[in-house]
């Protein structure tokens, strides 16, 4: 409970534990059940960027295979209303790469190396940082935002020590995973539990192997850290994470700027560059509106979502295909 009480000299102070969206990553080796647990936090939708959640019964944001989409759906999420309270991007690895083929195909490069000298990193590290802080607007909703991602092992030398040992870490580049782990309030490295048993030759052997745990604290074998106390190792369950994922909501109340209508951001990306009546009568075409002799009988408003995402992602592109549609069925007589 927040209580607010002010000095003699009028100063505010706020006492008292804040409660807010969390940001967190959790990551672990393919398979482990990552994508399963993250679909038991609260009402979740999943921005599946590599499509692993096929098996799972789950809500999705669709097209998500380019940055471009990605981004789209996100700032529709944002601006929408919706029941959904978790965001899950499902993987952290899988968005980074998507982010590396934006940036090649428009500097028009075959690797993120081709840029020489490192400046594709940078670049890929900038525009990175700038997706984190976009999902400020998510989490001002009250919207939790869950980073899901594969584990690597990489060879670690302490500056302090002699020799180096192996550690898991996020499978990301070494550019973007401390930004994301920076930006985390909780990191949980979800991982196997093997126990080890010595042989009759005195050899040492693995056993078991099915358990699974999550790891909330640092240590030299895997990265993980978090704000709430939790103990070292818990259980592979949505119930060992209620500290994290209670009742998120915003510490203050957030004023909610007046909602742009969809034929009004239709008309702000099209109006200048192609005839709004070609565009009407290509989504008409396309099945996206209703239509009869008197005109439209569905405003734009009644777009499906992530179709008028992909056309507002990329107006010059949407705009290219309705003139190449109508130059056709001019040649038709049909328009």
């Amino acid at each position: 409970m927040q209580t607010n009480t002010k000095s003699t000299n009028t100063l505010a102070i706020r006492r008292g534990k804040i409660t807010r969206p969390q940001k967190v990553v959790i990551y672990g080796p393919e398979g482990v059940g990552k994508s399963t647990l993250a679909g038991q936090t609260p009402e979740p939708v999943f921005l599946d960027t590599e499509g692993g959640t096929h098996h799972l019964d789950v809500a999705r944001l669709d097209a998500a295979t380019t940055w471009e989409e990605i981004t789209a759906a996100l700032a529709q999420l944002a601006k929408a209303d919706h029941p959904f309270k978790t965001l899950v991007i499902d993987t952290a690895d899988w968005l980074e790469k998507r982010l590396a083929e934006h940036l090649c195909r428009k500097s028009n490069k075959d690797s993120i190396e081709d840029f020489g000298y490192g400046k594709g990193w940078v670049l890929l590290t900038e525009e990175f940082a700038r997706f984190l802080n976009s999902l400020d607007t998510l989490l001002g909703r009250g919207i939790h935002v869950v980073f899901l991602a594969h584990a690597t092992v990489k060879k670690f030398e302490a500056p302090d020590q002699a020799g180096s040992y192996d550690r898991f870490e996020l499978k990301l580049s070494k550019q973007v995973a401390p930004l994301v782990k920076e930006w985390a309030d909780v990191v949980l490295f979800a991982n196997y539990v093997t126990k080890v048993a010595e042989k009759d030759n005195g050899k040492m052997r693995g056993i078991g192997g099915k358990e699974r745990v999550l790891f909330a604290t640092h240590t030299a074998a895997y990265d993980a850290k978090n704000r709430h106390g939790l103990a070292d190792k818990l259980a592979f369950s949505i119930d060992a994470l209620a500290p994290v994922f209670g009742d998120a909501k915003s510490s203050a109340p957030i004023a909610k700027a007046p909602t742009e209508s969809l034929t009004d951001r239709v008309f702000a990306a099209f109006q200048h560059k192609a005839d709004m009546a070609h565009v009407v009568d290509f989504l008409v075409a396309r099945g996206q509106l209703s239509y009869t002799q008197e005109g439209p009988l569905e405003s734009i408003d009644n777009l499906e979502p992530t179709y008028a995402a992909r056309m507002l992602s990329d107006p010059d592109r949407f705009v290219s295909t309705v003139n190449e549609w109508v130059a056709a069925n001019q040649k038709e007589g049909t328009v």
